[in-house]
């Protein structure tokens, strides 16, 4: 369906692809992987034509529909959020806009010398409309809002006033409405939940279209895709199997790699020191030039382009009493809607409890109350002896000062800190290069999320405090934190809509539901086990 043959491509001065070759065919799901800004979305731009190869050539068969979700959904107001998925349904949303155009012609008094044509034109396209089942339509358009975690006061309300991650559902939506012959997906888990998370795998699953698509969720990529395609050193490179699969692969070609380069490199060594002992006795002459002419000919094996992957270790915490936090009555209400009424709950040290929950349980609030920045309205939260308390939530990237650079930042909140350990630092949570002399206010939010963790984690507390950690992050540093994490010796509390991070990390469930609150000993592991479902009311 898509052919991609030869392509070379340069931007900024920067090469991204040196005559890469790949294909999408029928029926196909693909993961495209990559490092942060090795071209991901630029491949995507040339797929539909909004960018084209330097050399080489994109080909799409004809008449094949593609559908582009990116993280650029433009403006949108003014509309209802089922108006606007419906709008992009593909050839649908056309032959109901001219419905709508032929239903006004017919009340018009000033085209009444038209009405034969009109009311003849009209059957024709109602008759098409209803070949695409127009008339479903709508209802087709919210269930994958619900899906998406809509409800139906969210669907029916202006477009325009939601938040940013809510557009975002609205704009995957039209792709998945419209259902074309090829979906472009990059990074279309971001901003969802782990209950729209799970509907939108089994919606991709069941999904008969070809799929390209980028997540920064190895858990999400693993259940869907069928095929990896790698983008390294400007080249693409194609693996049969899910992600999984592709970092086994991968590990063993470095590894083969590796041992061939090794034994070649024993083996020129062993020829050129012959060359070098013999070559100025006469009686050996023929040989050493027959090995040097060897030489000349022999294809040189590269070694493995192996990743730069800079591990964070964490300084030891100060110890914590044993009784991290104590919540007893807690009663907790926003307008007519009650949150929490009489929560007790504690937190003991070493505890790793993951807040598990649908839209609206409670999740945040409950971590707001623990670290300070709500209030109970009944009831008391009292924190533990000597416990040092690291909170990250979204807000927490607004305190994030513009004007000064990564690096400055970071000098400025650990004055005493070394260059060195400040600029490792940053490494690991993917500032490297020129990039610690961009001023914060220029970073995208992923890239402030990763400062303010960074910052959080360099000098850590004994409990942490994580509401969606792991938003932003791509595959490798995501990676780099969980391992990270699995050696820290401190107190955990968080929410995460990452399966993979829940598991290696949670030994304790926390399930805030309508019936009540539900404590499972044993982590998310054990929990998605026990219950037979992977987040609150969804069957795994």
């Amino acid at each position: 369906m898509i052919r991609i043959e030869n392509i070379s491509k340069s931007n900024s001065h920067r090469i991204l692809y040196i005559e890469a070759s790949a294909a999408l065919n029928r029926g196909e799901k693909i993961g495209l992987v990559g490092p942060n800004g090795a071209g991901k979305t630029t491949l995507f731009r040339m797929i539909t034509g909004q960018e084209a190869p330097d050399e080489g050539q994109v080909g799409v068969e004809k008449n094949v529909s593609i559908g582009y979700f990116n993280q650029d959904v433009g403006e949108m107001a003014g509309r209802s959020a089922v108006t606007e998925v419906m709008d992009g349904a593909g050839p649908v949303s056309v032959i109901a806009a001219e419905l709508r155009e032929l239903e006004a012609a017919m009340v018009d008094p000033d085209r009444i010398d038209e009405m034969d044509a009109i009311i003849e034109r009209y059957g024709e396209v109602q008759a098409r409309y209803e070949e695409l089942d127009g008339y479903g339509l709508e209802a087709r358009a919210r269930e994958v809002l619900a899906g998406l975690s809509f409800s139906q006061e969210m669907m029916e309300g202006d477009v325009g006033k939601l938040s940013g991650g809510w557009k975002m559902r609205v704009a995957l939506a039209r792709i998945l409405l419209m259902r074309p012959d090829v979906m472009l997906l990059d990074e279309p888990s971001n901003h969802l939940d782990l209950e729209s998370l799970i509907w939108l795998e089994q919606f991709l699953k069941n999904y008969d279209g070809a799929l390209l698509m980028t997540s920064h969720d190895r858990e999400f990529m693993n259940r869907i895709v069928n095929k990896i395609i790698e983008i390294d050193a400007g080249s693409l490179t194609t693996y049969a199997g899910d992600y999984g699969f592709y970092e086994q692969q991968r590990a063993q070609n470095e590894k083969q790699q590796q041992a061939q380069f090794e034994r070649q490199q024993a083996m020129l060594a062993k020829e050129i020191k012959f060359i070098e002992r013999f070559k100025a006795r006469a009686s050996h002459a023929a040989q050493v030039q027959s090995r040097v002419k060897k030489l000349d000919k022999i294809d040189r094996i590269e070694p493995p382009r192996r990743r730069q992957t800079v591990a964070f270790e964490f300084q030891p915490a100060p110890r914590s009493g044993e009784d991290v936090v104590n919540l007893k009555g807690v009663h907790k209400t926003y307008g007519s809607r009650t949150i929490y009424e009489g929560l007790d709950f504690m937190i003991r040290r070493k505890e790793r409890w993951c807040i598990m929950g649908v839209n609206g349980a409670g999740k945040s609030t409950l971590l707001k109350l623990i670290a300070g920045s709500a209030e109970p309205d009944e009831g008391s939260v009292n924190i533990g002896a000597s416990v040092k308390m690291g909170y990250f939530a979204q807000h927490a990237m607004d305190l994030l000062d513009g004007e000064l650079t990564v690096f400055e930042w970071l000098e400025a909140e650990f004055p005493r800190a070394g260059q060195g350990a400040l600029r490792a630092l940053a490494g690991c949570f993917g500032f490297s290069g020129d990039d610690v002399e961009k001023r914060c206010r220029v970073l995208s939010g992923g890239e402030k999320a990763r400062l303010v963790m960074a910052a959080m984690l360099f000098d850590p507390p004994n409990f942490l405090v994580l509401d969606e950690p792991t938003n932003h992050l791509d595959l490798d540093t995501k990676e780099m934190l969980i391992k990270a994490l699995s050696d820290y010796e401190g107190t955990m509390l968080f929410v995460s809509h990452d399966r993979h991070f829940l598991s290696e990390l949670s030994n304790r469930v926390l399930e805030l539901t309508p019936d009540g609150i539900q404590r499972y000993d044993g982590g998310y592991t054990e929990y998605v086990s026990r219950t037979g479902y992977e987040a609150p009311g969804l069957q795994a």
